[in-house]
């Protein structure tokens, strides 16, 4: 007991010598079974010699174990490297041993001391055998010790039976944690379907039925393919096999795996996110890196969703400096620490708003952005519905205010972040985009700043999207409360989002309105339906969805171009450039001031002039949509016309 009670050093270095010293033994026994095994199982033999000689061979065998170190492997752990680390540790002992029987022979050094070339070689062959044999005795019986109060084992089958698949299975068999069974491969080769890897059979994927599933206690299916699996293929395994009692699991890209390495911790459920039917995107960092190199850049809305991943994936190019600006003091502060832990301290965060242009003046004085990505806005479409006003000063004076400091102070580009609820819009909240749309295409007719808009859609994880809020309602056992069972949805992660507004801020030459492939769209009550199955339930019997009827200023569907627009394609195939309708500039900048000032002083109803400058903006399910029935005379607008032009 004394022993284990050591400090971990001395138990580690301890263990390795003891291994040696088997190891050492392990030979020498060997040696002696070549001989008896040479002579015909019989000891007609110079036993003499035969004393004479062993010590000698332990030697040479010893210092040959020294300089491979194969004596330093974990024995509970022993694989293929191990394997070829005794290998060569026997080839060297040998050789040494041919050498000196060899060079005795000549000089005459030790008086008739000479081994019979058979004798080594069948000594090399015992040797690495045994040593071979018992590290892995050694690793079954440790398995078997540690596990033995776990009664039940977890069958699992593995889908993809290349390197992932048997790296996927050398991680669960190696897990002491919990006894895991892997019962077969799937795989969709033909050549690979009937055969066995480690002893394990490879399977056609027409096996996975719920007989099967079922005959066989299957609790586990775990993706493993080196190149990854389309979400759309995935989408279709998964929905089949979710009906069945087993859960379905992926590992992730090898280039994900911690120092090379597959933990049994990383293969993790499959979620929702893999199931979306869209490739993942690429870009060109390397247009990024020449943009940004040695420029000071700006991004507002700096703590959001958006805007911090935009941080984050600035902070990895060689620029000259980089100011965050947000006015939610905690999550500007947690983005900071986040920053400074993973190693970035160039950077400056400031708590601002975009609504103050002479705080926002300052800041330009002092740093003098060359670039700005204004991600600043108020987004939730039911609560900026009846709260005009504040998506007024945030969405479009806010915009404002930056796009016109950004030409007084000589910006290079401003990337303008966007929205698709701002095509055709049916809320107050996507048509305060469209409206700052327009005012920066204005802009782009003013100066030297190349102003250039980004419009995507939904935004996976982020704050207040639909998945995360699925999640909540799953956990506290439901129901799923859906607007409309029709409703679809365009959905993007957050990194692929942002990479593409970088992308689209390189390549963009000023007046562009950039819009992303974003693929199919999803249709949220299937996305309900898949997230329940995924969390192990059943619908309607476990967790039920309620249809809670559309939301004020809410869309069935998402349009990414408005009517009369079409788009250009660029050089990157997700990327493409919406050719937008002829605007009346002076017009447009008169009634955006009109609009800006009303909101202010409250000297009319902003919501009416709103829908003067964007005349496709026609309420939905919204008190508003009595406005749309309304027409209202120039005069009702007056009082703030005179004051834009006084």
């Amino acid at each position: 007991m004394t022993y284990f009670n050591l400090p971990n050093n001395i138990n580690r270095f301890a263990s390795k010598w003891i291994v040696l010293a088997i190891d050492v033994f392990m030979v020498g026994v060997c040696f002696i079974l070549s001989y008896c095994i040479r002579f015909n199982l019989t000891f007609n033999f110079d036993v003499n010699q035969l004393l004479v000689q062993l010590p000698v061979v332990c030697l040479i065998t010893a210092i040959s174990f020294l300089i491979i170190g194969s004596y330093k492997g974990v024995i509970r752990h022993t694989g293929v490297r191990d394997v070829y680390n005794i290998f060569n540790s026997i080839c060297l002992s040998s050789i040494l041993l041919i050498t000196m029987v060899l060079i005795n022979k000549e000089l005459n050094i030790f008086e008739n001391f000479t081994i019979p070339l058979s004798i080594i070689i069948i000594y090399s062959l015992l040797s690495f055998i045994g040593l071979t044999a018992s590290r892995f005795v050694f690793k079954s019986i440790y398995s078997a010790i540690l596990t033995k109060d776990i009664k039940s084992h977890k069958n699992v089958i593995i889908y993809g039976a290349g390197e992932s698949g048997i790296l996927t299975h050398n991680a669960l068999t190696q897990n002491t944690v919990n006894k895991v069974r892997v019962l077969g491969y799937i795989d969709n080769d033909n050549k690979k379907v009937g055969k066995q890897i480690n002893g394990i059979d490879v399977f056609s994927r027409r096996i996975l039925t719920e007989e099967f599933i079922l005959k066989n206690n299957i609790t586990e299916i775990i993706f493993s393919i080196n190149k990854g699996i389309s979400p759309k293929k995935l989408r279709i395994l998964v929905e089949r096999l979710v009906d069945y009692p087993v859960e379905v699991k992926i590992v992730p890209p090898v280039e994900d795996w911690i120092n090379g390495e597959l933990k049994v911790s990383q293969i993790k459920q499959v979620q929702i996110e893999d199931l979306l039917d869209r490739a993942q995107i690429n870009i060109d960092n390397s247009k990024i890196a020449n943009e940004l190199n040695g420029k000071t850049v700006l991004v507002t809305g700096g703590a959001g969703s958006i805007g911090s991943e935009l941080v984050r994936q600035i902070c990895t190019y060689n620029y000259k400096s980089l100011i965050v600006i947000d006015q939610a003091e905690s999550a500007l502060y947690d983005l900071q620490q986040e920053l400074k832990q993973n190693g970035y301290h160039n950077f400056v965060p400031i708590v601002g708003d975009v609504r103050d242009k002479n705080r926002l003046n300052t800041i330009f004085e002092e740093h003098k952005p060359n670039m700005v990505f204004h991600a600043a806005a108020y987004k939730h479409v039911p609560l900026m519905e009846y709260n005009s006003y504040e998506a007024i000063k945030i969405n479009i004076a806010g915009t404002k205010n930056i796009s016109d400091l950004s030409i007084m102070h000589g910006v290079e580009k401003f990337v303008f972040v966007s929205t698709d609820k701002a095509v055709n819009p049916t809320n107050v909240m996507g048509a305060s985009k469209r409206i700052a749309e327009m005012y920066i295409s204005c802009m782009q007719q003013e100066g030297k700043t190349k102003f250039i808009t980004t419009r995507f859609g939904n935004v996976l994880g982020s704050n207040g999207s639909v998945i995360p809020l699925f999640r909540k309602q799953i956990e506290k056992g439901g129901p799923i409360t859906l607007t409309h069972k029709d409703v679809t949805r365009y959905f993007m992660t957050i990194p692929e989002a942002s990479q593409l507004v970088l992308e689209a801020g390189s390549m963009g030459q000023g007046g562009e309105i950039f819009i992303f492939d974003m693929g199919e769209s999803v249709k949220i009550f299937d996305l309900a339906k898949n997230m329940i199955k995924l969390s192990g339930l059943n619908y309607p019997d476990d967790i039920d969805i309620k249809i809670t009827g559309l939301r004020p200023g809410e869309k069935l569907y998402e349009e990414l171009l408005a009517n009369g627009e079409s788009t250009m394609p660029t050089y990157h195939k997700k990327i493409k450039i919406s050719k937008v309708r002829a605007l009346d500039y002076p017009l447009i900048r008169t009634r955006i001031d009109e609009l800006c000032i009303t909101n202010m002083f409250f000297a009319g109803d902003p919501v009416v002039l709103m829908k003067k400058i964007v005349p496709e903006f026609v309420s939905n399910n919204s008190e508003l949509c009595k406005l749309d029935d309304t027409k209202k005379s120039n005069e009702e607008v007056t009082p703030a016309l005179k004051i834009v032009k006084s």
